[in-house]
């Protein structure tokens, strides 16, 4: 059963946040007023709604000897469009944080970065070198 997953999050901007993701990530744009936007990423529903200053209290964690951000959220694509997406982030000079492989020759081996959009979340983009291992141990 194929399945996309819906997620909402304050924002501070919709039309920044709208563009950030549209035009930065490539992800399509759904429904969208002046207080919220639904974002279509990889089929999956992202809903940002305008609200105040928030605050999330997420400290890092390491992993494999890199620091990393606790509170993030992401994607899982496969190779081809994980060096897409991040040859265009590196084009536009946004700053892609810890682009790295993770457990290398182990169970759930993958290449990873990370991406700030304009509210501070960071953005996880994920490809499985062999994606039948994604819940491998």
């Amino acid at each position: 059963m194929e399945t996309s997953f819906h997620m909402s999050l304050p924002c501070l901007s919709v039309t920044k946040t709208k563009d950030f993701y549209t035009n930065n990530i490539g992800a399509s744009l759904g429904r969208m007023t002046k207080n919220w936007v639904d974002i279509n990423l990889f089929n999956h529903q992202l809903t940002f709604i305008k609200a105040e200053k928030f605050h999330f209290n997420s400290p890092n964690y390491v992993f494999e000897g890199k620091i990393l951000p606790s509170f993030h959220f992401g994607v899982i694509v496969d190779a081809d469009n994980w060096k897409k997406i991040y040859e265009k982030l590196k084009e536009q000079n946004l700053e892609v944080v810890t682009q790295t492989t993770f457990l290398e020759n182990k169970p759930g081996e993958h290449v990873s970065f990370f991406v700030k959009d304009p509210n501070d979340y960071m953005l996880e983009f994920k490809s499985f070198i062999d994606p039948k291992q994604m819940f491998a141990s």
